[in-house]
């Protein structure tokens, strides 16, 4: 540690700490213009000039720039500092008569108007606002030596210098990060000066592309662990090498751009699998308008919407930014439908119902249901569903047709129309709305091919992962220690999803506790006399419970891991393979006895 005195005031500070830090760590205002984390001090504003003594002498530094010392005596307000200071803010004021930084800065020194005139570089900024860039390099320093783009450069001297593009052209190389901007302190950069492409917002995923991210952000509110996470796509480090902000100016020093993805492997003694689930994707229905047509939202955008901690704040609003004053509903998007899914999703009217009362809740407007039929399964379901009736809120059974914005009259102009059928009215009807909401169903995730051919599990026609059996075994699988829960077994709600949960996790914690494990009394067994190791077990073999022994030529069998399917059984062309306690000559015999 360092001791020094600042404007009579005893301060330690860590060797290697400037003037400037030091200061405003013991809460001691000293004004700059050119100072940032992210960059080494430069002192090219010199507003944060101070009085330093040091072994008798007496000297004017920029406290920037200044290393902290034993026994330095520092003055930040002396007569001299400060007339040095007005001196200043008259250059920078008649510099930049029109920034709001500058003339705040100048108030402060009490200066209120220059004596000097503008300089010709003010008058001619290329990159900059007329009268408010102050040439301290900041955006050059960061662009260059920072970003590793170098899109900004200065040019001329004197009264003449100016930070410009090369050829005073939209430069090529900009990669319209928006750091020059967010670091200039007179906010005189305009990224359109130096490039004429637009910068691409980055959709959050977690908001369904209603709102923008950046390339380090935090992936959802309750995300274990909750740490941000780097987009490797998005991170101008892993364009240009650069950058490495967000690292320098972590004080837990937990970011590491040279970490790198890693694959572990754990010995474990049960799984369970809680992958999920996909939802539908409405552009499979094309007549149903949604990404052609505007105010067709999919449900997890309209949740979002309507969530408090979403990008509106729980207000609800149409892509022209007013409140909807009438809105419909469309049940079973993806589902109960032979071109798409057939089974039913389960979840779906229920979380129509809710959005049906949330909508009049929030905006008041006009709510209509168009369904199929109303399945309110749960407990406490088909009371929800009586209330929301009681809410006014219409329903139209029948599927829709299509979802248009061709008017055919003057209340469908400049409104989303509903085409569809009413089988109770037994007509087609039109509809206007100011927005339609799709109520997709659920599907198989996108991993769940991959992860059965890693777990050779079962699945069933719908393509979600198949149980051991409905009743009896609802989370087991046939392959014992992996167990289900969750919707990738198949559609279900939340109180379903987390009793299968609690089941699965005890399914685990039970064969965990038993210490150890009831083999199948009929399992698969092959002579080795009789193997002529063509391996065709090993490939049929769902269970990989089959090895080759290439030192013996033939194929062996873990007991623990066989289920006495018989697969090998019947496509072993020799016969060695066969099942105990289940063998041919034994069947025979039972049959034999029968027929007796």
């Amino acid at each position: 540690m360092i001791s020094l005195t600042i404007d009579g005031r005893k301060i330690k500070v860590e060797k290697g700490t400037s003037v400037l830090e030091a200061a405003r760590a013991a809460g001691i205002h000293i004004p700059t213009l050119c100072h940032h984390e992210s960059l080494p001090p430069y002192g090219a504003c010199r507003f944060c000039i101070v009085e330093v003594t040091q072994r008798g002498r007496t000297k004017l530094a920029t406290s920037c720039t200044l290393p902290a010392a034993e026994t330095m005596e520092v003055a930040t307000r002396t007569e001299k500092v400060m007339k040095i200071r007005r001196i200043l803010a008259e250059m920078m004021l008649a510099r930049c008569p029109h920034s709001e930084p500058v003339i705040k800065l100048a108030t402060e020194m009490g200066v209120e108007k220059s004596r000097f005139s503008t300089p010709r570089a003010a008058q001619s900024c290329l990159v900059g606002e007329h009268g408010e860039c102050i040439l301290c390099g900041m955006c050059v320093r960061l662009c260059d030596n920072v970003m590793k783009v170098g899109a900004l450069a200065f040019e001329g001297r004197g009264g003449y210098r100016t930070i410009t593009t090369p050829f005073h052209e939209p430069s090529d190389v900009c990669r319209l990060c928006g750091a020059c901007e967010s670091i200039c302190p007179t906010g005189s950069i305009r990224q359109a000066k130096i490039s004429d492409r637009q910068p691409q917002a980055i959709p959050f995923e977690f908001e369904q592309g209603l709102t923008s991210r950046k390339p380090i952000y935090l992936q959802f509110p309750q995300a274990v662990p909750r740490v941000p996470v780097i987009d490797p796509d998005n991170c101008m480090h892993f364009k240009t090498e650069g950058c490495k902000i967000c690292e320098d100016n972590c004080e837990a020093g937990a970011i590491d751009h040279a970490g790198k993805d890693e694959i572990r492997e754990f010995n474990v003694g049960a799984i369970v699998l809680a992958t999920g689930f996909d939802v539908f994707d409405s552009r499979e229905i094309p007549r149903y308008g949604y990404g052609r047509l505007p105010n067709v939202v999919s449900a997890l955008e309209f949740e979002r919407l309507c969530h408090a901690s979403g990008p509106t704040g729980g207000k609800i609003f149409t892509s022209q930014g007013k409140v909807p004053e009438s809105v419909g509903i469309i049940h079973c998007v993806g589902s109960r439908d032979k071109n798409h899914q057939e089974y039913c999703s389960r979840v779906c009217c229920m979380y129509s119902l809710k959005f049906a009362h949330l909508v009049k809740e929030k905006t008041g407007a006009e709510v209509t249901n168009f369904y199929i039929d109303m399945r309110s399964f749960g407990k406490g379901y088909e009371e929800f569903y009586k209330r929301v009736l009681s809410e006014d809120v219409n329903f139209v059974r029948g599927k829709v047709a299509e979802v248009t914005n061709v008017a055919r009259s003057p209340e469908e102009e400049g409104k989303l129309v509903v085409v569809a059928e009413d089988t109770l009215l037994g007509l087609v009807r039109r509809i206007p709305m100011d927005m339609v909401i799709l109520s997709v169903g659920l599907k198989p995730g996108a991993d769940t091919e991959e992860l059965n051919q890693v777990f050779s599990l079962a699945r069933s026609a719908d393509g979600f992962f198949a149980e051991k059996h409905p009743k009896l075994a609802p989370v087991d699988t046939a392959s014992d220690g992996i167990f289900l829960a969750g919707a990738c077994q198949g559609p279900k709600d939340i109180p379903d999803s987390v009793a299968q949960g609690a089941a699965a996790s005890a399914g685990a914690l039970s064969l965990i506790d038993k210490g150890s494990i009831v083999l199948e009394p009929i399992r698969a067994q092959i002579e080795a006399d009789l193997c002529g190791g063509c391996q065709i077990c090993v490939a049929n073999c769902p269970f990989t419970a089959i090895e080759y022994n290439p030192e013996k030529g033939i194929s062996e069998v873990h007991e623990e891991l066989c289920k006495g399917c018989g697969t090998c059984v019947a496509g072993c062309p020799t016969g060695a393979a066969q099942q105990e306690n289940f063998e041919d000559r034994q069947i025979f015999s039972e049959v034999e006895g029968l027929l007796s």
